[in-house]
């Protein structure tokens, strides 16, 4: 898949195109029905097929003091679009100049013009231009003036199959990133695998600890503040590690800032499991680009009365966490 960061990046004749644009946090099963669309309906075409995104999210840049935790970040986004089977995607720098052009000028300046856009394959509550003034109805107006096709795919209803929605939005019934984010806040990492149709991951650099797992007997391995992806509820999961080799660790993490130690800073340590036979100091991570999966999540955090209580915690959250990944292989 082509990665363009930028107009300029495109070639210069590229199309004719079928196009769809989003934020796409999550890429989540909503997405992913919209994917098929755009890549079934280039193909049927023999057009190429590209996604329109942005960097960063317009929420953190209309609302700087509130924005919402992203699902994943931008590299991770690229690689699950990349798995839909598009041809190309198009980040554009979102910024409130941007925000600022009318719905023709984004359309005739992005999608008609550079992108060779002769259909474009878009959700039923997809919004653009200024102030978001622009929806499906101008777009088949414009469409109509400019030559290219208005596909509008339904959202994806009932994504759970009527089973429990504990955590969706009130009267929330479609596939969304905000019932995704609600499922990651209370920890639900189960439900939000099945409306993202995958383990909900983070991507981070592994740093230096404080090495208290290793003086317990459980070496971690710590990631950076500067985490990407949503990071769910504090608590104990089930997972699995990914080094920067694609080499993929069956993992016991933590979530939090440990209350039975004082002063310690939110943050995930990874525990991989069943690690190989050589010694601990040999599976070296420090400075390694890793992605953590969250399959199941375990327990809250509880502080514990002494180290002994907390490491027969830990050595039950391990079997458990076994068992777990052992039904999931």
């Amino acid at each position: 898949m082509f990665r363009w960061r930028d107009l300029s990046d495109v070639p210069p004749g590229f199309g004719p195109s079928v196009v769809t644009l989003g934020n796409f946090d999550g890429v989540h099963r909503g997405h992913q029905q919209v994917m098929s669309q755009l890549v079934s309906s280039a193909r049927e075409r023999g057009w190429a097929s590209v996604v329109v995104t942005f960097d960063p999210h317009p929420a953190q840049v209309h609302r700087p003091d509130s924005p919402p935790g992203l699902i994943m970040g931008t590299e991770d986004k690229l690689d699950a679009l990349e798995q839909t089977g598009a041809d190309a995607v198009l980040v554009l720098r979102y910024t409130l100049e941007f925000a600022e052009q009318t719905t023709e000028e984004f359309v005739l300046g992005t999608l008609v013009g550079p992108l060779g856009a002769r259909c474009l394959v878009v959700g039923s509550d997809t919004r653009l231009g200024r102030g978001n003034s622009g929806n499906i109805d101008t777009l088949r107006e414009l469409g109509e003036r400019h030559g290219f096709e208005v596909r509008v795919v339904d959202d994806l209803l009932d994504p759970l199959d009527g089973e429990d929605s504990r955590h969706a939005p009130p009267g929330e019934r479609r596939c969304s990133s905000t019932w995704i984010r609600s499922c990651l806040q209370a920890g639900d990492v189960r439900a939000a695998a099945r409306l993202l149709g995958r383990n909900h991951r983070v991507r981070g650099e592994v740093v230096h600890g404080a090495a208290r797992g290793r003086e317990l007997g459980y070496p971690t391995a710590n990631l950076s503040a500067a985490t990407a992806g949503f990071v769910p509820a504090d608590g104990v999961y089930a997972g699995w590690l990914v080094d920067a080799h694609g080499t993929r660790w069956p993992t016991a993490i933590s979530v939090g800032s440990n209350p039975t130690f004082e002063n310690v800073p939110r943050q995930v340590e990874a525990h991989v499991i069943d690690r190989p036979a050589e010694r601990v100091e040999d599976f070296d991570l420090y400075g390694q680009d890793v992605v953590v999966e969250f399959v199941e999540r375990l327990r809250g955090m509880v502080a514990y009365e002494g180290v002994d209580k907390l490491v027969a915690q830990m050595d039950e959250d391990v079997a458990r966490t076994r068992r777990i990944l052992a039904a999931e292989s």
